[in-house]
């Protein structure tokens, strides 16, 4: 979309109408007139965007009186005033749901679109990718190619994987990791100057970009920095979604915004939004063991469930190898050791001193993660011993050093010096390689929400996530779905003028939380938060039974019904949340398990081995019965359905005669390795930019257009592929009576999975 938000048609009813829906801004003249309007305190009874302040965004929990709209109160004016109560409404053209890489991407781009509230459950950087270690795939080197890393991607993804998708990332995302290092994100580099590779599980070339073993914390800074910098964005950290905010527009039943709690004013408040962004991460805290912060518990996911969004693949649980098998940190978090301590020569040991993965998989300690996962399982409980031993001890302690500084750090804080002896390891629960189902733009069941991220289940990674893959998801599908979600948003403020003042003046009766948890109330949902931990690890863990299943499935209907009773007689807070979350997540994971009666990528079933049956080579979508009801009780009858249209097979591609490399984009400003020629036939967007030429973009069309009349290609697939961000096609796809994705939409049609 070559415009703003709005077209100039729309911005000039809106700017002469009544102030009853925000204007959306762009440009250096625009931002300053809000400068203005943001220097005064301003009503939301007004109406009108409520922006805040111009100059740099901070966390409120880094800055305080920073960084969110409350900064505008006259208590920020005299402070020694009290702090009045946050107002009942804020408003905004965007609402992003989350801090990690996807969100603030998405956050970023969507700003030149129009305003941004990105709100956080806690500080910007607890999520996950700040606790990232690996790196992120990129093919930027002259001895890899897209296609590798797609064949690759689809071999460790067991059959589940969309391929467009697939495609779709594999191709883009090395453009978009060299606009990372644009915005300022410093990797590691080789002497020439180069960005240095690294190799993971899984991956048969050198393709990770990283920053030594603390890829996440570099990207989270350069990011940081750009959000906090740029005017169209409000951050509001220490805010909790509760739910969705859903309701007609023009007929369709669309996403509105959210409630929020306000963790630090005790209160909740409506965000009003014509498109919002779901990007919370995954709900590592069902299991006792993970690599995930405390923060992290499917709220994302629970709440696009309940306003009526599909979730796929939800069965597909990724356990990281290699979790530090000591003493686990605060909220069941376990260190993470990185794979690529793996990628870089270390070799994992029983306690006879033997290498048992020699005998597993053809690459050893580099096969997919689930193998090695259930390799490492099935030792520990042969021996009946906590963990396994991973060695890299015997490669230079300056190396080490170097590449690994803060496992090392960590390491020898708990009393082991990994450049002397080894570390002791054992399986964690890492990622949720299901999510709310959605389109190659994001896009999901609802109007005006989108999902990307480890919430979001695009069909990259199917039944199980090849390593470094996750942030390069989140970074990819963030650009996809902005122009549309903007798109929509300029529908949606010409169209949804009535919802937006029924969501303000309901805003009014929102629960009032009185005062805080008691400490008995406090204890009890800990105690109910570690019932759920218990049940799903031990019914829903590495390897899973039949039996087990039914069983962690009685004990969460079971939890479900005590929480119900329960919340009657408390007010909206954190812990009630966060456990509510955490049993509909649950229930997802087990129901979905219980559909799929074989074992495939992080789904194993004793005694079931993977079927090649046209039945299980297919993702499985689950909904509830009633998303009205159901928001209401909490509780739902489940229905699953095999997701129709995606691909799970690339057609078979004759490979060119001769890839020549093309030079590193120059906007990126530093060396890099020469990056393999991304070759047009397939018509993506990177093809295009890697032939700067008139001429080969001529014969790379004429290519095309030869392949599909042989039928090698779907003209569909090519169209969708071509033109990411059609806003004619959206446009019309949600002022309709349904919600039509775009194209290749991976099942989503009339508001509900096919």
């Amino acid at each position: 979309m070559a415009s703003a938000c709005l077209s100039a048609q729309a911005r000039q009813r809106l700017m002469s109408a009544p102030s009853s829906t925000p204007r959306c801004h762009r440009g250096t003249a625009p931002r300053a007139a809000a400068r203005r309007e943001a220097s005064a305190p301003r009503s939301p009874a007004a109406g009108g965007a409520i922006r805040a302040p111009a100059g740099p965004r901070a966390g409120a929990a880094e800055r305080p009186g920073r960084g969110s709209v409350a900064a505008h109160s006259l208590a920020s004016a005299r402070p020694r005033l009290a702090k009045p109560d946050p107002p009942p409404f804020r408003q905004f053209d965007f609402l992003v749901l989350g801090s990690g890489i996807a969100g603030l991407t998405y956050a970023l781009e969507a700003a030149e679109h129009g305003t941004v509230a990105l709100v956080s459950k806690g500080a910007l950087q607890e999520g996950c990718t700040q606790y990232a270690q690996g790196g992120i795939c990129a093919v930027l080197d002259a001895h890899d190619s897209p296609e590798s890393h797609i064949r690759d991607t689809m071999a460790a993804g067991a059959g589940l994987c969309h391929a467009a998708a697939v495609e779709a990332v594999c191709r883009e995302g090395p453009r978009r990791v060299l606009e990372l290092v644009a915005r300022g994100a410093s990797f590691t580099k080789n002497p020439d100057g180069s960005l240095h590779l690294t190799r993971e599980g899984g991956h048969s070339h050198r393709r990770i970009v990283h920053a030594a073993d603390a890829t996440g914390a570099e990207i989270m800074r350069a990011l940081l920095a750009a959000v906090r910098a740029h005017a169209n964005i409000s951050v509001f950290a220490d805010h909790h979604a509760l739910d969705l905010y859903v309701d007609e527009v023009d007929g369709t039943r669309a996403c509105l915004g959210a409630d929020v709690l306000d963790r630090r004013h005790n209160a909740v408040t409506r965000f009003l939004a014509y498109s919002t962004m779901v990007a919370s991460g995954g709900a590592g805290q069902l299991y006792p063991a993970t690599t995930n912060p405390s923060t992290i518990t499917g709220d994302g996911i629970a709440m696009a469930f309940r306003a009526g969004a599909a979730v796929t693949n939800m069965e597909c649980v990724q356990f990281h190898p290699t979790g530090l098998g000591v003493a686990r940190e605060h909220g069941g978090s376990r260190f993470l050791v990185s794979e690529a301590v793996r990628g870089e020569g270390g070799v994992l040991y029983n306690s006879d001193n033997e290498r048992f993965m020699l005998g597993e998989h053809e690459l050893a300690e580099l096969a997919p993660r689930d193998v090695v996962a259930r390799a490492i399982a099935a030792q520990m409980e042969e021996r009946g011993e906590p963990h396994m031993w991973l060695d890299i001890s015997h490669k230079p302690r300056d190396f080490i050093l170097s590449h690994f500084p803060n496992i090392a750090a960590h390491c020898l804080s708990v009393g082991i010096d990994i450049t002397q002896e080894p570390m002791p390891v054992c399986p964690t629960q890492h990622y949720l390689c299901g999510g709310i189902h959605t389109g190659l733009l994001g896009e999901t069941a609802i109007p005006g929400l989108y999902a990307c991220g480890e919430a979001a289940c695009t069909g990259l990674h199917g039944a199980n996530r090849l390593a470094s893959n996750s942030l390069l998801e989140g970074l990819v599908f963030a650009h996809r779905a902005v122009e549309p979600s903007a798109a929509h948003a300029e529908w949606a403020a010409r169209r949804g003028g009535a919802a937006m003042r029924e969501g303000r003046r309901s805003a009014a009766a929102l629960p009032r939380p009185e005062g805080r948890l008691r400490s008995a109330e406090r204890r009890w949902l800990a105690e109910v938060r570690a019932d759920v931990q218990r049940a799903m690890w031990e019914g829903a863990g590495i390897t899973r039974t039949p039996q087990g299943l039914v069983r962690a499935l009685r004990q969460l209907d079971e939890i479900a019904a005590r929480l119900d009773t329960a919340a009657q007689g408390m007010h909206p807070n954190l812990a009630l949340s966060e456990v509510q979350n955490l049993v509909t997540v649950g229930r997802l994971v087990v129901f979905a398990a219980l559909q799929r009666r074989e074992s495939r990528g992080g789904h194993s079933i004793v005694g079931k081995p993977r079927s090649d049956g046209e039945r299980w080579s297919r993702a499985w979508t689950v909904t509830g019965a009633d998303a009205a009801e159901a928001a209401r009780a909490r509780r739902y009858t489940l229905r699953a359905a095999p997701v129709e249209g995606w691909l799970h097979d690339l057609p078979a591609q004759k490979a060119p005669a001769k890839r020549e490399p093309v030079a590193t984009p120059a906007e990126s400003g530093v060396a890099v390795a020469p990056v393999r020629q991304l070759v047009a036939r397939a018509g993506v967007a990177a093809a295009r930019a890697a032939a700067p030429d008139a001429p080969r973009r001529r014969r790379a069309a004429q290519e095309l257009r030869r392949r599909v009349r042989r039928g090698e290609v779907r003209r569909r697939a090519r169209d969708h592929v071509r033109r990411p961000a059609s806003r004619t096609a959206h446009t019309a796809s949600v002022t309709g009576a349904t919600h039509r994705s775009l194209r290749e939409d991976g099942g989503v049609v009339g508001g509900a999975p096919r």
